[in-house]
């Protein structure tokens, strides 16, 4: 598969990231570690979830997509409405219509959730494995991150997931996946898996719902 831009290209675009805007990932990889700890603990995280994704995907879409990507790849005006899109998505039903809780239970599927959301914190440290040093290597606050992190905290949904909100992110999951092949970037290897886990077990849900 040929890209439009070299994976030199690709890193300097984490370069520009990190260099601009590392205070406003950590404040995002801050929040996100709160609020996974208050989810272990039973809170009453809700509409606090829902707000946080929301933000995480708009800043992608925004500061990531259109600010900084869209410099190498003219597709990164697309991913940009895209992310805005979902962000606007994970307004509606977790703000607006009040549909997305979340579960205190500890199924498989809860626990891969918790393993997802875990691996997205872990994210920037994982990325630097390997021949990626800083600031060339994505940190939080791009992309691939808030996609694993979405798909955990979605699969701690008390109830089925509108099926509107899980279709962004599995698209991402499997087109920025493919960074972790072509580009060499081995954090991402977890996107396709988070995608598939996210789908299934929205489709598995509904499913049970029927019967």
């Amino acid at each position: 598969m040929q890209l439009p831009f070299s994976r030199d290209a690709f890193l300097g675009v984490f370069a520009a990231y990190n260099a601009s805007w590392w205070p406003v990932a950590l404040a995002l990889w801050l929040a996100t570690l709160l609020t996974f700890v208050f989810r272990l603990r039973e809170r009453n995280t809700a509409h606090w979830i829902s707000g946080l994704l929301a933000v995480q995907w708009a800043w992608s879409g925004v500061a990531y997509h259109a600010a900084l990507f869209s410099q190498i790849n003219p597709a990164a005006w697309l991913f940009a409405g895209l992310f805005v899109i979902q962000a606007g998505l994970l307004i509606w039903y977790g703000l607006v219509q009040r549909r997305l809780n979340f579960s205190s239970g500890r199924s498989t599927s809860q626990l891969f959730g918790y393993g997802l959301i875990a691996y997205g914190l872990l994210y920037p440290v994982i990325a630097l494995v390997g021949d990626h040093s800083y600031p060339r290597a994505p940190t939080f606050g791009v992309p691939c991150p808030t996609v694993i992190v979405t798909a955990g905290f979605l699969m701690l949904a008390r109830d089925s997931i509108p099926p509107l909100l899980i279709i962004v992110p599995v698209l991402w999951a499997a087109i920025g996946g493919s960074a972790a092949f072509l580009l060499d970037v081995r954090a991402d290897v977890a996107l396709p898996v988070a995608g598939f886990a996210l789908a299934a077990r929205t489709l598995s849900t509904r499913a049970a719902l029927r019967t």
